[in-house]
């Protein structure tokens, strides 16, 4: 253990910040309406704290709708504290009461449950705080202000010196701390105080403050505490009150203890506690008269360090619909905090997503979007909502299904809106006109078409990305020219009965644009492809597609699959979406590379493949990536340069002419040129594998 000297520095702690959500000022006028009424007696409630702060972040002291219940309901790895709320019935009473009789009988509560031995039994007791607020529910002002009370010795608190665990000890000392501390916390939750008690190999133990007896006797042990602090040379709040503790209970055999204060988060996949500092020689204060109070400091100040109260206007979040949103977003921002901090989320939810298809696809992919945030999502279907459809279909009930069933992009929308009001979703009934599907030469069929092709076109230009969820493989050449021509995120999701593919089409800036995106191809299966360079989902045909759906049966007809194969698929496509936004090359990264040590084609969220394709019999996913064909009936430069130049009358041609893609991309001159028929007949198939 260190000793005392001379060169003593002054310990300097960093405050609580307190953090309150929306959901926790709706309860709070929930229960001074229903339960509190005009009492401005102290009442229940509970906050916590983490040690997994990013660094830079502040000392934060979090209260959540859940901590009015008893006991609280807090996030794994927190802290709880222990505290009081008292709600005042004027604004007059909150200006004027007794602001040091509130401090003084928040301390005391601390100095006696230091002096009866409650605080060893329950050191969460040393974090106590105390909230006084005045609630204006008639306009939603919130005022209050909070109490984080600490005990003042007689004398400053110093140590020696103050450093990082990193540069003390080696990693076995690391490794065997960090195990201790899993240990401690699985058998201990919720408990952020203990001793450390160091072996002469390095092995580490940690025990609670109730065993301090016994671990006084031992040469090498350390007080320790879960730190809230992310400040390099400053200990957090809670361990003055710790120190206080110390001096009460233990000075009859210490005077001088190093103090662990214990760090611990997750960067880049990897968790790091080295960042956690050591006090060497922390000097402890004499005892005090338990008779008398010490002085006692804990108002919480503003952000120019000025002890007053603050105030929220929460008009607008109040409404259920805003309560809804900060509920949504809640678990994508505890995300951020506290695992991912370089997660865009502002990238996700601004982003504009067109499903084509509101059958089982566009019904998981759509709730998946919700999940991460996304608030812009218009569908597209032109089918009713069948009775087969409820149970694999997770936006319709049996209701939609009556009087004919409504038509299934509406009822989708309907149902997102119920689900969570806050999302901008659209419904367009529309068809979608496709090769090998005739319009012919009716002058209606052919206007009704050129309609179609119009808000199908128009629906791409005003979104960012666009999903293909529909049954048959024509349906999805339009929009992938369309998505292609005008530079477009595409991702397509297709479904056998055991299999399923997910993919990203590769991204065709418009004409003169330069890209900047790598060029590096790595290994031998096509991994390293630069995201303008990938292929799409005709990419891989050598025919243009046809009518998939003329004379075939029924089971052929319909896409018959595992039910859980389109949840899967789903899910799959969202969050290939996602950790594309995430990527600094957003469309144009490259797709994954397959290898550990290779990190620039990885957004925050981890890899991001070209194709996934899975087999449900097997569990299995494998991640192919295949390059962009030249001869491409959908995206290749000559399909696209036509298309701008001629428009509808090229999608006609399309649509009416059969070969006509074949013989403009020089699939014809390939057909005459391979001789192995055998090509042909697997490119086209019934699966839409």
């Amino acid at each position: 253990m260190a000793t005392g000297g001379a060169e003593q520095q002054m310990l300097q702690f960093v405050p609580f910040v307190s953090r309150l959500d929306a959901g926790f000022w709706h309860e709070l006028s929930r229960r001074k309406l229903e339960k509190y009424h005009l009492s401005e007696a102290a009442q229940y409630i509970s906050g916590y704290y983490t040690n997994n702060s990013v660094p830079g972040l502040p000392t934060n002291l979090l209260l959540e709708y859940s901590g009015f219940e008893k006991p609280p309901v807090h996030p794994p790895y927190a802290f709880p504290c222990p505290g009081s709320i008292i709600v005042l019935n004027t604004i007059e009473s909150f200006k004027t009461c007794d602001k040091r009789k509130i401090l003084e009988e928040t301390g005391r509560q601390i100095w006696d449950d230091i002096n009866d031995g409650s605080a060893v039994d329950d050191p969460s007791l040393l974090s106590r705080f105390m909230l006084l607020t005045f609630a204006d529910l008639k306009k939603y002002n919130f005022h209050y202000w909070f109490v984080f009370p600490a005990l003042f010795p007689n004398d400053p608190l110093t140590t020696l010196s103050i450093k990082t665990i990193g540069s003390v000890w080696n990693d076995q000392q690391l490794q065997s701390l960090q195990k201790a501390y899993d240990s401690f916390r699985s058998a201990h939750p919720g408990i952020g105080f203990f001793i450390v008690v160091m072996t002469d190999d390095g092995t580490a133990a940690l025990h609670e403050l109730r065993e301090a007896e016994t671990c006084l006797s031992t040469e090498k042990f350390m007080l320790g505490f879960c730190d809230p602090s992310t400040m390099e040379t400053n200990p957090g709040w809670p361990l003055r009150n710790l120190l206080i503790l110390a001096a009460q209970k233990w000075s009859d055999r210490l005077n001088v203890v190093d103090v662990l204060c214990y760090r611990d988060y997750t960067r880049d996949g990897r968790r790091l506690v080295s960042h956690s500092l050591l006090l060497e020689g922390v000097k402890l204060p004499d005892k005090m008269s338990t008779d008398v109070l010490p002085k006692v400091t804990g108002w919480e100040k503003n952000d120019k360090n000025k002890s007053v109260p603050k105030m929220v206007n929460l008009s607008s979040s109040m409404d259920p619909v805003r309560l809804a949103e900060s509920s949504v977003d809640l678990n994508l921002k505890l995300m951020r905090w506290r695992l991912i901090p370089s997660l865009d989320l502002e990238a996700v939810s601004s982003t504009k997503c067109l499903l084509l298809g509101a059958g089982t696809l566009g019904c998981n992919v759509a709730r998946c979007l919700m999940g991460w945030g996304v608030r812009h999502i218009t569908l597209l279907d032109n089918s009713t909502v069948s009775y087969s459809n409820p149970v694999r279909q997770s936006l319709f009930t049996f209701h939609d299904c009556s009087s004919g069933g409504k038509h299934k992009a509406k009822a989708a929308v309907e149902s997102m809106r119920l689900i969570f009001p806050g999302v901008k979703a659209e419904a367009v009934d529309s068809s979608i006109p496709m090769p090998g599907h005739s319009v012919g030469t009716n002058a209606e069929a052919i206007q009704k078409a050129r309609k179609d092709v119009e808000t199908v076109e128009k629906l791409v230009q005003t979104h960012d990305v666009v999903f293909l969820l529909m049954d048959t493989r024509e349906s999805r050449w339009l929009p992938t020219l369309l998505t292609s021509a005008h530079s477009k995120i595409c991702i397509n999701a297709a479904l056998g009965f055991d299999t399923y593919m997910v993919m990203r089409h590769g991204f065709r800036p418009q004409p003169g644009t330069e890209t900047g995106s790598p060029g590096v191809i790595v290994g031998g299966c096509g991994s390293g492809i630069p995201g303008d360079q990938l292929g799409c989902y005709f990419c891989s045909d050598v025919v243009a597609p046809t009518d998939s759906t003329r004379d075939r049966t029924l089971d052929q007809q319909c896409t018959v699959s595992r039910p859980g194969i389109s949840m899967v698929a789903g899910a799959l496509a969202t969050e290939l979406l996602v950790s594309l936004l995430q990527h600094p090359l957003k469309a144009l990264a490259p797709s994954d590379s397959h290898t550990e040590d290779d990190s620039e084609s990885e957004s925050c969220l981890g890899l991001i493949p070209h194709q996934i394709r899975g087999f449900m019999s097997r569990f299995q996913n494998v991640l192919p990536a295949s390059q962009a064909f030249d001869k491409c009936t959908a995206c290749s430069p000559v399909v696209l340069s036509r298309y701008r130049e001629e428009g509808f009358d090229f999608l006609l041609k399309a649509f009416n002419t059969p070969n006509f893609l074949e013989d403009l991309t020089g699939l014809s001159q390939l057909y005459a040129e391979t001789d192995d028929d055998q090509v042909w007949e697997l490119s086209d198939g019934e699966d839409d594998m």
